[in-house]
């Protein structure tokens, strides 16, 4: 019985050297190792030319804005070069920061453009890459076209005896002795030196376009310590908000809840105090029940101030706390701490709060009969892993309490892996720095 199999599925049971040649990756990279020649050349030609000329002006005062405009058509190139990476090579580099404030002079922005670290490596990029695209055009044209050549020479061997009366392709001849590809044997081994060359070319394609995307990675994108710090801002925001919004949650609390409830007090308080004298019993009644009222009061700020910080969190450490909130979750929970020391107080109250929000959220949303929480400390990071048998399919989207978890470790250069099929099991495992 003969088996339709999907067409993914009969493409991945065809080796991968095999399916390179006709794969549109290959062909992706190899038309950007073509086109690299041509726009290296003009690259090339134009850093040298403006480089040159704004050098040999600086005697007088034109060689300074000649080299900002060299230095400003170098990033323009590179604007140019990152596109074309993205579109065949797959490769997302995010553009680098600008040369100077927006609005300034001109001046300003010449001085900025001649000062800047990205511009100079626009430039060295514009240099090192004409030689290297010639290699690359060189080689990868060889290989693909001496491959497909000698793969389909026994197609279009005919040619040679009826238009250009000889039995073959001439390959030597010294006067005396003539050598053609023309017997069976020869066009044999001709298609298969050309099948090798065919399925060798797409692999060296692809790694000359990895030298490739190296070469526009580190010079054509933002230096790493720019993008930190923009990873920092970024931080630095992300932790502003949630303290925001922590203020603003403890302010809600306290408003609606112990606030509310000390005014309700005071007023129960007062109303007893004019019933004492004309109705004592009625007046004991009512404070026994302010009494209540204040038992009520100091819970809710009780757990208002655990949600701050909890007590048990300083005195006992990380294991004892999170047991205290396992016991909070509407499911069982086996908590195992396995760590050698405690962390900085920051980072052991982000991992307090990590689990308590991910069983909260086995209590609401996994609809699980049990759940796991596991600390360990690996070299230099913390890990933490909350897990259930509940119907899985949790997620990180926008908008998602996840999605504000992820971002608010990331605040601390930690990092969440969330492993939740649907149907289940879920496991949420959360990584931060070790700082002791």
């Amino acid at each position: 019985m003969a088996i339709a199999y999907p067409d993914h599925e009969r493409g991945r049971r065809v080796p991968a050297v095999l399916r390179a040649p006709l794969e549109a990756r290959t062909w992706r990279e190899f038309l950007y190792l073509l086109l690299s020649l041509p726009i290296s050349v003009a690259g090339f030609a134009f850093v040298v030319a403006m480089l040159s000329a704004g050098a040999g002006l600086l005697v007088t005062f034109l060689g300074v804005p000649v080299l900002a405009a060299a230095l400003a058509g170098c990033r323009a190139l590179g604007a140019m070069e990152r596109n074309r990476a993205r579109a065949l090579l797959r490769l997302e580099v995010d553009d680098p920061e600008p040369a100077g404030r927006p609005g300034a002079g001109f001046m300003a922005r010449v001085g900025a453009m001649l000062r800047s670290g990205v511009s100079w490596r626009h430039a060295l990029y514009a240099l090192v890459h004409m030689p290297w695209a010639i290699f690359a055009f060189v080689v990868s044209i060889t290989f693909w076209a001496y491959g497909w050549a000698m793969l389909t020479y026994p197609l279009w061997q005919w040619v040679f005896p009826r238009y250009v009366h000889q039995p073959g392709l001439q390959l030597f001849s010294d006067g005396n002795t003539t050598w053609y590809l023309s017997s069976p044997l020869e066009i044999t081994a001709t298609a298969g030196t050309g099948l090798l060359l065919t399925l060798l070319a797409p692999w060296l394609v692809r790694g000359l376009a990895y030298v490739d995307r190296l070469l526009v990675f580190g010079l054509l994108g933002p230096s790493r310590l720019a993008s930190r710090v923009h990873e920092l801002e970024s931080d630095r925001g992300t932790v502003v908000d949630t303290a925001a919004a922590d203020l603003r949650r403890i302010e809600r609390d306290l408003h609606d809840g112990a606030q509310a409830r000390l005014v309700a007090l005071a007023m129960d308080l007062g109303l007893a105090k004019e019933k004492l004298a004309e109705d004592p019993e009625e007046a004991a009644r009512m404070v026994g029940e302010a009494h209540g009222e204040v038992k009520t009061a100091l819970q809710e700020l009780r757990d208002l101030a655990r949600g701050i910080h909890p007590a048990i969190l300083t005195d006992r450490g990380l294991g004892p706390a999170l047991s205290a909130v396992a016991t909070r979750c509407t499911v069982p929970v086996s908590v195992t701490v396995d760590l050698p020391s405690r962390p900085v107080p920051a980072i052991e109250g982000i991992a307090y709060f990590t689990v308590s929000e991910l069983l909260a959220n086995v209590s609401k949303h996994s609809g699980a009969g049990r759940a796991t929480v596991d600390v360990w400390r690996a070299e230099d990071r913390m890990l933490l892993q909350v897990g259930d048998n509940g119907r899985g399919g949790a997620s990180a989207d926008a908008g998602s309490g996840l999605a504000g978890l992820a971002e608010r470790l990331d605040a601390v250069d930690g990092i969440l892996v969330i492993d939740s099929p649907a149907g289940g099991p879920t496991r949420i495992t959360a990584e931060l720095p070790w700082r002791s």
